[in-house]
């Protein structure tokens, strides 16, 4: 396979908002950057429009080299990151490092998960805007945080000509949470009026709090949901259950980096620099906060990593607003322990392995499970499962290891072979 080295004075990590904002930033102060995702076009899920992205959001100016469809899956030697797209291997040589890696949903297992059609909130959002028909299908859409909202929102407005019917749905925040949550936006005025527009978007649509589901049902296919409503359980038909509690930091890279983590996200300072000298993170991998907080904790890292500290610590107060908000976001909508009691024992926690919930709970720790199941060494390498077991019982990975997403064969016969000579 090819390989190709490039050299930069910064490379960011993740085409997201976060990312954008410090490629951006970056190269007005005169850097040659490089933007690697490996998505097909910029934005995130936020910004991923259906007609290919949203041109204006995920502009990035000159100076600002964009690498689309590429994915970082090893490092070289020090200040080198590998990476491969569909012809090649790239070697990303660079002075400063940005990590804008982004987030993904977190699922928890409940019988039936595993069903077609049962999927995550975002995910069938990312498929409806790549082309999913959805109109006039049923969808239930469950799980915890605002997303559950913009998500029921999209579908039944963008789904189609006349759109998704939500029949359902379900927060398993308290409504005592609910309320302090929405008194706390006071400060947010934004926040507020982007609420109000998700409440008409949604008028008619059923929202019910201390809800989550318990099972769901079909044979081929989803056909039902059983909902834990008000100590009640509601059975819902429904073509689709768009299901996500909450959001889990992509942190592997930071990790294999050597970064330092804090409650299981990239310990930064105040100028988003980890606690290696020259490597930033930004956006989710340093906290989830949504859009606002990622936007400015990428501008700060950008011009960071630029030099430019003064112009940084001007955007200090914002920043502090946005995490306070992510505070209140994390706290309001903590998950509830009854959501630990959902799955049986024949339930599937990891679905690349098949590996029950009755088989892990013979073990003590995550490396017991995974010599003696296998849980976490599939595909997905512990991404779905991983997230679901530390909920459950409280594992946590002990260690990242290369590579950290799938590659191919040749990729990595490559690498073998240079540091052979």
């Amino acid at each position: 396979m090819d390989s190709e080295t490039r050299r930069y004075d910064a490379v960011v990590v993740g085409g997201g908002p976060a990312g954008l904002a410090a490629a951006s930033c970056a190269a007005e102060c005169g850097l040659h950057v490089a933007l690697i995702d490996d998505n097909p076009e910029l934005g995130g899920q936020i910004w991923r429009a259906s007609t290919g992205g949203d041109k204006k959001r995920s502009s990035v100016p000159p100076g600002v080299e964009v690498f689309r469809q590429t994915r970082v899956f090893h490092l070289g030697e020090p200040g080198v990151l590998l990476a491969e797209d569909e012809e090649r291997v790239w070697r990303f040589g660079y002075r400063k490092l940005i990590l804008a890696t982004g987030a993904r949903e977190r699922f928890l297992p409940f019988p039936g998960w595993t069903l077609p059609n049962v999927m995550g909130a975002g995910g069938l959002q990312a498929l409806v805007k790549s082309g999913l028909p959805i109109a006039g299908k049923r969808v239930v859409v469950a799980g915890s945080g605002p997303l559950l909202l913009a998500v029921g929102a999209y579908l039944r407005k963008r789904g189609g000509k006349h759109g998704a019917e939500i029949p359902l749905i379900c927060e398993q925040a308290s409504r005592s949470s609910l309320l302090r949550f929405g008194a706390g936006l006071i400060a947010y005025p934004a926040k507020i009026a982007q609420g109000f527009a998700l409440r008409r978007e949604l008028a008619g649509v059923r929202f019910a709090g201390n809800s989550w589901p318990v099972a769901a049902e079909g044979c081929e296919r989803l056909e039902a949901v059983l909902i834990s409503r008000k100590g009640k359980i509601e059975r819902i038909a429904c073509d689709y259950l768009a299901c996500g509690f909450h959001l889990v930091p992509n942190t592997e890279l930071a990790a294999l980096l050597g970064c330092q983590m804090r409650d299981g996200c990239v310990k930064v300072d105040e100028f988003q620099q980890t606690s290696i000298a020259g490597v930033f993170c930004a956006g989710e991998p340093a906290g989830i906060g949504g859009l606002e907080k990622s936007i400015l904790e990428g501008r700060i890292a950008g011009l960071s990593a630029a030099g430019q500290h003064d112009a940084a610590k001007r955007l200090f107060a914002a920043r502090r607003k946005q995490q306070k908000f992510a505070q209140s976001l994390d706290r309001e909508f903590r998950l509830r322990s009854e959501l630990k009691r959902l799955p049986d024992a024949e339930t599937i926690v990891c679905r690349c392995e098949d590996v029950t919930y009755a088989r892990l709970r013979e073990h003590a720790c995550w490396r017991a499970a995974k010599l003696h199941t296998r849980c976490g060494m599939g595909p997905c390498q512990g991404r779905i499962c991983g997230p679901a077991v530390q909920f459950l019982f409280g594992w946590r990975p002990d260690s990242v290891r290369p590579p950290i997403f799938p590659a191919r064969f040749e990729s990595l016969a490559g690498i073998s072979r240079e540091g052979e000579s």
